[in-house]
């Protein structure tokens, strides 16, 4: 089978915009652009992406459920 000579192109997962996979056409791959790559960024920062899930533990948490299991009570 032979090899296709099309470069792989992705959608910028901020504005949908085609982004060539390609280091040297597109240094921000995936977005399309540094102005895409930085909303993304800020989405993260501001709590507007989530990953589902259970949250995070705290030392306090971890400290709490360690002296527990170290008195064999159940979690």
């Amino acid at each position: 089978m032979a090899a296709s000579k099309a470069p792989l192109q992705v959608k910028c997962p901020q504005c949908g915009t085609q982004v060539v996979w390609n280091e040297e056409q597109s240094p921000y791959r995936p977005f399309c652009s540094k102005r895409c790559r930085l909303i993304d960024l800020g989405e993260w920062a501001s709590e507007g992406h989530r990953i589902p899930g259970e949250p995070a533990m705290d030392e306090t948490d971890i400290d709490a459920l360690v002296a527990r299991l170290e008195r064999g009570e159940q979690q």
